[in-house]
């Protein structure tokens, strides 16, 4: 191989999810709000033409996936996505289904606490974030080989792009647990590979391309932009 070959990952997080009722929601297979029109129409704006889309194996990627196509049908005709279980959300186990705020008022809380548990405890019946990167790591091996040198569109969680910002700055689980990542934020993580090795390129994180839009070119409700929320 002369020079490296670029893979590009851009990782989107689904929409809100209001139908929770302030409970942990994990893996549970709960739908998402798409309302808010311009954000649909930004993400389709700056998101590549003759990309391979992937979506994880519940119903809020798969929503959020068709609303941004519904934003530009020219763009994204005849598109659709492969459905990858190993991009799902991190399994909490005996966890999902408790109130949130209960959890948390029953939890010891630290400094870095941007979960619902350090990154090697494991939920009852679940995964630990741990867990969650391992399974990430493979999924992205096995996209990069399918899909070597195209750009790639994930649709996926919270969780799994921490994972996957994890995995590129070679962090622990633990310090990937840091980053934000709001509904609908891209993040943009490149490998570059050759036959030196690999390596990835940051080239963004929690991006959120529709701020300013909606006072320029409302697309739908006119409602703030949507906010980070837990699993």
């Amino acid at each position: 191989m002369v020079g490296f070959q670029r893979t590009r990952f851009f990782f989107v997080r689904h929409a809100p999810v209001r139908e929770d009722g302030g409970r942990i929601y994990g893996q549970l297979d709960l739908s998402c709000d798409c309302s808010d029109g311009h954000v649909f129409v930004a993400l389709a704006r700056v998101l590549p033409r003759d990309a391979v889309w992937v979506a994880s194996n519940l119903r809020r990627t798969h929503e959020t996936a068709r609303a941004i196509w519904a934003a530009d049908r020219n763009k994204f005709d005849g598109i659709s996505f492969q459905e990858v279980d190993a991009l799902a959300e991190q399994n909490l186990g005996e966890w999902q289904g408790l109130d949130r705020a209960a959890f948390f008022a029953g939890r010891k809380l630290t400094p870095g606490s941007f979960w619902f548990a350090p990154a090697d405890e494991r939920a009852p019946g679940g995964e630990s974030f741990a867990d969650l990167v391992a399974r990430v790591r493979d999924a992205i091996v096995d996209l990069t080989e399918a899909h070597r040198g195209r750009d790639i569109i994930a649709v996926t969680h919270g969780g799994t792009i921490r994972a996957a910002i994890a995995i590129a700055l070679d962090l622990t689980a633990q310090a990937g647990l840091a980053f934000a990542t709001n509904n609908c934020a891209i993040t943009q993580l490149d490998l570059y590979e050759g036959d030196g090795g690999q390596g990835w390129r940051v080239v963004s994180v929690n991006h959120q391309p529709w701020e300013g839009l909606a006072e320029v070119q409302p697309a739908g409700p006119e409602v703030a932009a949507p906010a980070e929320k837990l699993a």
